[in-house]
């Protein structure tokens, strides 16, 4: 039986490992999680969690499956890194951190055209890792078949800024959100990212705002696709969850996005955006147009197979390269970093 470790380091960790999850079970395999202590534990009942070293050895995974930044370098089996988003450079004058390399990972699995080519260039020229383009795990999820949404009664709008500081809306928002809550018939929902969550005098101003409003709910952990069926629009600034949720063909208003282009109603005033919601909410045709040709660019796999050519991906490496490429950058400091930051982690 075919072993595999899913590292969750933040909460959205099991939207996105979870459909590989369903696939191992689907093979026979066994997975079992391994969840940072600063990660909430968000599994089913029936999901196992491994809480030491001495038990990550004993379980014996043929790879590690993360989608975050980085890894235990010293838990046994292949690193996979198979991302929390897709590429969408937040700051022009750099790189997207999506191309970060950071050592740890002998697979990449790769999600399009936006992903596979600069990342086949740093293959070359590193030569420790390969990559294989798989499409991103979570996508099965935004192509699976589903019964048609419930018509609501009245729209509701989706909040989810960034956390990435001098580009969040997040600090501005408030006010607008409480002022169009009292004068549009509209319900919000309003989700941050986990980073966002530790900001505790923000998480209570927005709560205290879904207090004052019976139309606004504040939701302390974003459920991606299931969260998203749930709205109608997205309002945000340039956040990579834009292309998830642009994968349902929902439109996005962004304020002051980085990288404008015609799949988004970009504006740069907040006095702007109760007209930007209202085109959004009406889905013109040439929008929705642009939708589609956008998220083919990031998302070439739409078969809800992502999740087995990457379990393919890990037996294609095992059989042909592991043990055969170059060695991975020393990173020392960060080794002992990890090794500190397990400690913390020890239940």
């Amino acid at each position: 039986m075919k072993r595999y470790l899913l590292f969750a380091s933040h909460s959205y960790a099991f939207a996105i490992l979870r459909p590989i999850a369903q696939e191992i079970a689907r093979r026979g395999g066994e997975a079992a999680w391994w969840i940072e202590y600063s990660c909430p534990d968000l599994r089913e009942k029936d999901e196992r969690r491994l809480n030491n070293l001495r038990e990550v050895k004993a379980f014996a995974p043929i790879a590690v499956i993360a989608p975050g930044n980085w890894v235990y370098p010293f838990f046994p089996g292949v690193k996979v890194e198979v991302f929390h988003g897709y590429p969408m450079r937040k700051r022009i004058e750099a790189i997207d951190d999506h191309f970060t390399l950071r050592g740890w990972w002998d697979i990449y699995c790769t999600q399009g055209p936006s992903s596979t080519p600069y990342f086949s260039e740093l293959a070359k020229r590193e030569g420790y890792f390969k990559i294989y383009e798989t499409g991103w795990c979570k996508a099965d999820t935004f192509f699976a078949p589903r019964t048609k949404e419930p018509q609501r009664e009245r729209p509701c709008i989706l909040y989810a800024p960034t956390f990435s500081k001098g580009i969040s809306s997040v600090w501005e928002m408030a006010s607008v959100i409480d002022k169009l809550a009292e004068s549009e018939a509209w319900n919000w929902l309003i989700t941050f990212h986990p980073l966002l969550m530790e900001d505790q005098a923000l998480v209570h101003d927005y709560e205290a705002l879904a207090e004052r409003h019976p139309n606004v709910s504040f939701a302390r952990i974003n459920k991606g696709v299931e969260t998203f069926l749930q709205t109608d629009v997205l309002l945000c600034d340039s956040s990579s969850l834009i292309v998830e949720y642009l994968m349902l063909r929902k439109p996005v208003v962004t304020l002051r996005n980085t990288h404008p282009g015609s799949y988004l109603i970009d504006v740069q005033h907040t006095d702007e955006i109760r007209g930007a919601l209202y085109e959004a909410l009406g889905r013109p045709k040439a929008l929705l147009e642009s939708i589609d040709a956008y998220t083919a660019e990031h998302e070439a796999h739409r078969d809800g197979k992502n999740s087995a050519r990457v379990l393919d991906a890990i037996d294609d490496f095992i059989t042909n390269y592991a043990g055969r490429l170059g060695h991975k950058p020393l990173n020392l400091w960060r080794k002992a970093q990890m090794a500190i930051r397990y400690m913390k982690s020890r239940r």
